[in-house]
């Protein structure tokens, strides 16, 4: 039996009730899928799919998230893949649609990641796991009181420099830090900002994260040269991941503005 589903891009796809070889092709989606205790039917996953640890390393790799071989895929015949619109690309998901119903979700804010919980619960017939999982969400994640915001800019990337920009989770999870980002109205999503933008911005703290780039101490000298007033924090980017990460980030979080 298949039920017509709309996915978050608006797309009509036809969904069995009851999958039970999934493909995901995003981290996010990979581990919450465990979460919900679906470990018996993913078949498939990306090779960033890292998490949680040692039961992912059962499900076999189909490649990356913007790069898969669709010829396992295939072979491993599907009755459902999972994609996320940021993560993956246009050409991927019209590609696999050809081998099974591709279903894709959108993330772009705390909000949205709570759908997102929710929507793969509604897939997988695990609704009740879904709402226990995004009670724990929601009593983890901290939100920090008052209206007095420091200046703060998440970097992900390297040659060229790239931040957070706005419509993204991360940029609503250090709204709900207490943090306000001067790169959100810029225009894109992760734009590009030069040295001298970031001079101008008079940031309180610049947030550098692990992944994608993995930024490490030594690139902490590299920005302070030319933001001799910021506080420069590395960041475990993985922790801001939304889905079932949002359970053990809380804890981080809490700790992170402590420190600040």
């Amino acid at each position: 039996m298949t039920n017509l589903l709309t996915d978050h891009l608006g797309r009509e796809v036809k969904v069995t009730s009851s999958p039970n070889r999934i493909v995901s092709i995003c981290p996010a989606i990979t581990e919450t899928l465990f979460a919900l205790g679906l470990e018996n039917e993913i078949i498939g996953r990306t090779k960033y799919c890292i998490f949680p640890q040692k039961k992912v390393e059962k499900v076999e790799i189909v490649g990356g998230t913007k790069e898969v071989n669709e010829e396992k895929i295939r072979e491993l015949q599907p009755d459902l893949i999972l994609a996320e619109k940021e993560e993956n690309t246009k050409e991927i998901v019209q590609a696999l649609e050809k081998i099974a119903p591709v279903f894709v979700l959108e993330v772009q804010s705390i909000k949205d990641a709570y759908r997102f919980i929710r929507t793969l619960g509604a897939l997988t017939n695990r609704e009740q796991k879904a709402e226990e999982l995004i009670t724990s969400c929601k009593f983890s994640f901290p939100v920090v009181p008052g209206n007095e915001k420091k200046k703060a800019a998440y970097v992900i990337w390297r040659k060229p420099y790239m931040v957070v920009g706005g419509t993204t989770y991360i940029n609503d999870v250090l709204h709900t830090l207490g943090f306000h980002n001067p790169f959100e109205k810029v225009g894109s999503r992760y734009p590009a900002v030069s040295k001298e933008e970031f001079a101008k911005a008079n940031l309180d703290v610049l947030f550098l994260a692990s992944e994608p780039f993995p930024f490490q101490e030594k690139h902490v000298a590299e920005f302070q040269s030319f933001l001799p007033n910021t506080k420069i924090i590395l960041v475990d980017g993985e922790m801001f991941w939304y889905g079932a990460k949002m359970v053990t980030a809380g804890s981080y979080f809490k700790e992170l503005i402590e420190n600040i």
